[in-house]
């Protein structure tokens, strides 16, 4: 059975970059943890869980489509997706 994971909400970064924005927990564990992405590439996770896993540590919407687990339809779900937040954007 295929679940269907929300979106992450997306921003544009300080480079101009669209991408997701990261779950800091997320990340924290990812970065502090004892496993990195070779070893949860290892575990055998569903493509519908890696493909949040992308979103929630914050993957590039273009590296995101490189992704081999990610579907065309996950894909282009995403980038219709409005852009929430843009770091690019200077507040007077």
């Amino acid at each position: 059975m295929s679940v269907q994971f929300p979106l992450q909400p997306k921003e544009v970064d300080e480079h101009g970059t669209v991408r997701f924005i990261p779950n800091r927990i997320v990340r924290y564990l990812l970065d502090a943890g004892p496993f990195d992405m070779n070893h949860l590439a290892l575990i055998p996770f569903s493509d519908e869980e890696r493909t949040q896993f992308a979103q929630l540590i914050g993957y590039s919407l273009e590296g995101f489509s490189e992704l081999d687990y990610v579907s065309d339809e996950d894909y282009e779900r995403a980038e219709k997706e409005p852009i929430i937040r843009n770091q690019t954007e200077r507040k007077s």
